[in-house]
């Protein structure tokens, strides 16, 4: 009962904290006296309230918590955080008279803080600016993950937070530490992120976006998310040098802040060199968009080849770094090149990168182990040990990363035969499951990149809902708190 009390006295703080960001929209509404003001206003007093409820509920229960309980704290607060932030969207829509469900809401506040960018939502041309922008900021708050941020000011109230990060950061790699205090890694990490917030935001302005939606694409760019303030996405500004910008930022965030921030403490480039992702990432999305580019020329999809160069690239980058932003409704070319693109977002982003999929590092160490399997069938005497940037990878690494990969396959397998037995077509039902667990945001089919997750039924929905959870947790920090040894004493 008292991990319980601790876990949840954390949550509570989270949940403070997280609230005070629907201050943002709030003003935004308040000064464009537009029609979300009273859905920020009740939202913001009711987020604050439960959040306080809670953390004064169990204050009693205050303590350090242990390695097992960021596990739990983590998948609370993802739980949570989304219902909070679903409130105004339910409020606004009723208000309007056009009643969002539960489970629609829950989605679409899901997806932006897993930086999924799959949406239910028609019409994004026509919403209130103060919608647009929390839909946005979701995305870019959950970029870096909200438990980053609180673990750089929860310290100050007394509350450790190592555990809260070995559980949140991203791949198999989560003991490394940037500085010698977690809460210095986070803020340093938090650092590089806002830094290239602001040069990404005064690019976007820089090539002609309103500061409006500047801001929310800078937000859905770097937080590789892919909500837009248009229905038709990129294809709406039509404009090169737009897509040029996020080109450039959404590879930027592709690569791990880790990497960034050495790079920039260094003053040196020899940080990306070095880095064992960088480069492989670099090398198979950008070569994977000129391979597609080159497919549209030859199939006659586009008969100028800059053409087919300017929707290959770009398309495939947004895919690929599990972004979801669409500059064409791609659905419609030849199968290979959609379903290329959509199988590179499950493995070609760094870890610790705001994207998603099983990561860059997590293949690399998978191609090693086979190779060495080789060498062993052909040498059975062969000591041959993997390595990693010169480090040795030791074998509970390399058994974390293929129970990973067996609760990856295993997840899509069953996700999508959930999808498949309520109804949905195949390529819609698989497509969906692995866009939503890779957090990349559109599928093909019915929930194409022109098309909408709003024609998922509830249940399907639901299922979308679980796969980015998990996919935004990576499966097993979920998946072990279903275990009985998780909650013995």
């Amino acid at each position: 009962m008292k991990r319980l009390l601790a876990t949840f006295y954390v949550a509570g703080l989270t949940m403070v904290v997280f609230s005070l960001t629907m201050l943002l929209p709030l003003l935004v509404a308040y000064l464009g006296d537009d029609e979300g003001l009273t859905a920020f206003l009740e939202g913001f007093l009711l987020a604050f309230g439960g959040g306080g409820a809670v953390w004064l509920a169990t204050r009693r229960g205050r303590s350090e918590l242990h390695a097992r309980d960021g596990f739990l704290l983590v998948s609370v607060v993802w739980l949570s955080l989304p219902l909070l932030a679903a409130i105004p969207l339910l409020i606004y829509f009723d208000g309007v008279g056009v009643p969002l469900s539960f489970t629609d809401a829950y989605f679409e506040a899901m997806s932006g803080l897993t930086t999924t960018g799959a949406t239910v939502l028609t019409g994004l041309d026509y919403l209130p600016a103060s919608i647009n922008l929390w839909r946005s900021t979701l995305v870019w708050i959950g970029g870096l993950g909200i438990l980053v941020l609180a673990v750089a000011i929860l310290p100050l109230l007394g509350v450790g937070g190592h555990q809260v990060v070995r559980a949140e950061t991203p791949g198999p790699m989560k003991d490394e530490r940037l500085t010698p205090r977690i809460a210095s890694t986070a803020k340093a990490l938090y650092a590089v992120y806002f830094g290239l917030s602001v040069l990404c935001l005064v690019a976007y302005r820089g090539v002609g976006l309103s500061w409006f939606d500047a801001w929310c694409h800078t937000a859905t760019t770097m937080g590789l998310g892919g909500f837009s303030t248009r229905d038709a996405g990129f294809a709406y500004f039509d404009s090169v040098p737009v897509e040029i910008v996020s080109m450039i930022f959404m590879t930027l965030a592709g690569i791990s802040f880790a990497t960034h921030f050495n790079a920039l403490r260094q003053g040196s480039l020899r940080a990306y060199r070095i880095c064992p992702q960088t480069i492989p990432y670099l090398t198979i999305m950008l070569g994977a968009g000129l391979a597609i580019s080159a497919f549209l020329y030859v199939r006659g999809v586009y008969d100028d080849p800059v053409q087919a160069l300017r929707y290959g690239m770009f398309n495939t980058i947004s895919v690929a770094t599990t972004t979801g932003f669409a500059n064409v409704d791609y659905a419609a070319w030849p199968l290979v090149a959609p379903l290329t693109m959509l199988l590179l977002s499950g493995f070609v982003t760094s870890a610790g990168s705001t994207g998603g999929g099983i990561k860059m590092v997590r293949a690399l160490l998978l191609v090693k182990q086979v190779r060495n399997e080789l060498v062993v069938m052909l040498h059975p005497s062969a000591v041959s040990p993997i390595r990693m940037a010169g480090r040795l990878v030791s074998q509970r690494v390399m058994a974390s990363v293929l129970a990973f990969m067996v609760v990856y396959v295993l997840s899509i397998g069953l996700l999508a035969s959930l999808m498949l037995v309520s109804g949905l077509e195949p390529i819609a039902a698989f497509s969906a499951v692995l866009a939503s667990i890779n957090n990349t945001g559109p599928g093909l089919g019915s929930v194409g990149p022109m098309g909408n997750f709003g024609v998922l039924t509830d249940f399907q929905t639901w299922v979308c809902t679980f796969a980015m959870l998990i996919g935004r947790l990576e499966l097993l920090t979920v998946m072990v708190l279903f275990t009985p040894m998780f909650w013995r004493k």
